[in-house]
């Protein structure tokens, strides 16, 4: 069963071409902005654990700031390896509450 937790507040969503950490339970994520498109992925980089919430959005895919792998935003799948992925959870807006459906 999925259940809408909150992570932020609109006001803290990252801006165009930045990514964000965010915790809900003990858990964290990432939350990326792909020109004014969001998106909640796992924030830990299956190649060697990198935060991927302190990387970047370029060209709809989140980057590990340690190693530079690149995920898609759409569909989680890495370009360094279509084997590597993370999962990608819907994100709902109510009013200047963000919630993350896990």
């Amino acid at each position: 069963m999925s259940a809408s937790v909150r992570v932020c507040s609109k006001a803290d969503l990252p801006p165009a071409g930045e990514a964000r950490e965010v915790v809900a339970g003990e858990r964290a994520f990432c939350i990326a902005n792909s020109n004014g498109i969001f998106t909640a992925v796992d924030n830990v980089c299956p190649h060697r654990q990198g935060p991927l919430g302190q990387g970047i959005v370029e060209h709809g895919k989140v980057v590990c700031p340690w190693h530079g792998w690149a995920f898609d935003l759409k569909t989680g799948i890495s370009t360094h390896s279509e084997a590597s992925a993370v999962a990608i959870y819907p994100l709902e807006i109510n009013g200047e509450d963000v919630l993350i459906v896990i």
